[in-house]
């Protein structure tokens, strides 16, 4: 493993200095920007004695080889991975679990975005594959606005075995396929529940698929054949919000 890594843009390194400040090991600081979530940024990290350097754009755009960083970049100590005994904790904590299940996303922006969404949903843990999926790159912390330090991401070794035992711990899992009969409107989604959604264009591997308890899918009346992914678990993920608060 990495022993450190390069974390930028200000929500995400927001959420890192509220919630694992004893990550940081320097902060480069865009010279001549002021604005008050910077500024309370460079003040809580130096709370904890983190080195802050000021610099021209370009030492930043180097840094992160040309990513937006919003003014701000940080070199850190790596997060720890997550993994299915994490899941087991988090599933015995909870009366009514959510989980959501990225079946072979590989793109860092979509598992951000995704992220996101989760977050925003009250997804418990928000569940990968260790291969063939994208990782909680530096890009995917960004995109995910802060997400990445609240809502956990589990990595797991074998995802059909993952979503067998939730199945074993009174958890229903819902597959997303466009093949599905089903529309996500027309079936229950208020219990334990873990929502699978499948790469763009490939959508979920045949083991997920066939383990999973119901498949659903999304109407489509445009002339487009599948939404980005990130889009469509936002749509998803929202209509189990809905029917749990109903």
């Amino acid at each position: 493993m990495a022993q450190q890594e390069w974390l930028y843009g200000l929500h995400a390194l927001e959420a890192v200095v509220a919630r694992e400040p004893e990550r940081l090991i320097e902060l480069y600081v865009l010279k001549g920007r002021d604005d008050e979530k910077l500024r309370n940024i460079i003040n809580q990290a130096r709370r904890f004695g983190v080195a802050i350097q000021f610099c021209q754009r370009k030492v930043l755009d180097d840094k992160v080889k040309g990513e937006q960083h919003q003014g701000i970049v940080a070199k850190a100590k790596p997060g720890r991975v997550l993994d299915e005994k994490d899941l087991d904790e988090i599933l015995e904590k909870q009366d009514n679990p959510f989980i959501l299940v990225l079946d072979g996303v590989t793109d860092p922006h979509n598992l951000g975005a995704c992220l996101r969404s989760a977050d925003a949903a009250g997804v418990h843990a928000m569940v990968v594959p260790k291969d063939k999926s994208a990782n909680l790159t530096p890009t995917a912390r960004k995109v995910a606005c802060g997400a990445a330090e609240t809502t956990p991401l589990i990595q797991v070794t074998n995802l059909a075995r993952t979503l067998r035992q939730m199945q074993e711990a009174g958890v229903w899992v819902i597959g997303t396929a466009g093949e599905a009969e089903q529309l996500i409107y027309d079936v229950k989604l208020s219990g334990p529940m873990a929502l699978v959604m499948g790469a763009e264009g490939k959508g979920m591997r045949r083991l997920t698929r066939e383990v999973c308890d119901e498949l659903i899918k999304l109407p489509m009346a445009g002339s487009v054949s599948s939404l980005n992914v990130s889009v469509a678990t936002g749509i998803c993920l929202y209509e189990i919000v809905r029917q749990r608060l109903a």
